[in-house]
């Protein structure tokens, strides 16, 4: 690890120097990619100066700890050795906490898909109340939401509904909800006060650039129809709900929520795209974890991974067992204990693969 921390030391100074050169100054692609560079070894930096400065002054206290002419400087030497040692060790344990690679992925975009599963009605109505609860947390961090298509029941639920947020690391945030979430509660329509247990499946996809995947025309077909609404009603008179097909994946994605079929197309053709780039994502992480013993969630949607019980107020996250008795709370959108406690599993999981350091 520290002869990666000294070459990182050593490139960091060299940016410096380059960055105080008129030549790149006047590079406007080369000084933003040095600056970019910069930025991004800042805090290593930084937290490695400060760790030779503590390994500096453990030195310094250990040659007083050897002085025998003076009783009361090797004990106070010997209270400082064990402060700085207890320093370091938090410093060593940061640094390897930064040196674990970014992934890329977290700054981007994110398309997420709802689905009611087994529970009818009232796995529609959660998949309903799962929406708000993101959207009151997306609020929160000043994301912003669009709904690129929904399917409505009578009762205001939701069949799917898929949207964007767009923002500041959105899918570094939301990346481990993708999985089934399970609802346990009596619902509104039930007259006997039974619980019923019922189902959602919630799907993370990184929003694709066109760069990201390149989809050619001819691998698509595109039929056009006539928007519905609950109960069949006619939403328009116009063929404007949009089904894309990607023949060679089968992949279908419909989309009717604009009176535009060519808004309708372009947001479906959206949604594939970044459905396409998670299967090639997943791919590659498949590949990357075949010998990780454990991680959090595989993001197979057919994996349980949460249970909201209502009568208990109690949420429980099956995938690192952490129950938490605020689920009143977390339905306003306050997610943000639960999102840091499985943040922190992940980097512990990270850690644990970076054992080389």
């Amino acid at each position: 690890m520290f002869d990666k921390l000294e070459k990182i030391a050593e490139n960091f100074e060299k940016i410096e120097t380059l960055l105080a050169d008129p030549a790149v100054i006047a590079d406007r692609n080369r000084y933003r990619e040095l600056t970019t560079e910069h930025a991004a070894l800042f805090e290593i930096k930084q937290k490695f100066d400060e760790y030779r400065e503590t390994e500096r002054q453990i030195s310094d206290c250990r040659e007083l700890m050897t002085d025998d002419s003076d009783e009361e400087m090797r004990e106070l030497a010997k209270e400082d050795l064990k402060e700085c040692e207890k320093k370091r060790e938090i410093l060593e344990a940061e640094l390897k906490k930064l040196l674990i690679p970014k992934d890329p992925l977290d700054l981007k975009n994110i398309i997420m898909e709802i689905r009611a599963g087994t529970g009818g009605d009232e796995s529609a109505l959660f998949a309903a109340d799962l929406f708000r609860m993101y959207s009151y947390y997306a609020d929160a961090r000043k994301w912003k939401i669009e709904v690129l298509s929904s399917n409505e029941n009578e009762l205001g639920g939701f069949k799917e509904i898929i949207f964007n947020i767009s923002g500041r690391e959105v899918y570094g945030d939301l990346r481990y909800e993708s999985g089934v979430h399970r609802v346990q509660r009596i619902p509104a329509t039930e007259s006997g006060g039974r619980i019923h247990t019922s189902a959602v499946t919630v799907a993370v996809l990184p929003e694709a650039e066109e760069t990201d995947i390149e989809i050619n025309e001819n691998d698509l077909k595109i039929d056009v129809y006539r928007s519905s609404g609950p109960g069949g009603q006619s939403v328009n008179t116009t063929d404007s709900a949009v089904r894309v097909t990607h023949l060679p994946t089968g992949l279908v994605v419909t989309c009717q929520d604009e009176k535009s079929q060519i808004k309708n197309r372009a947001k479906a053709i959206k949604v594939l795209r970044s459905r396409l780039y998670e299967m090639e994502e997943a791919r590659k992480a498949a590949e990357r974890a075949a010998d990780r013993k454990h991680q959090v969630g595989s993001g197979d949607r057919s994996e349980r991974i949460r249970t909201y019980n209502f009568p208990q107020n109690r949420l429980t996250d099956h995938r690192i067992n952490l129950t938490l008795y605020k689920l009143d709370q977390i339905m306003e959108g306050k997610l943000e204990e639960l999102i840091e406690a499985l943040k922190i599993n992940a980097n512990q999981d990270a850690l644990t693969d970076n054992d080389d350091f």
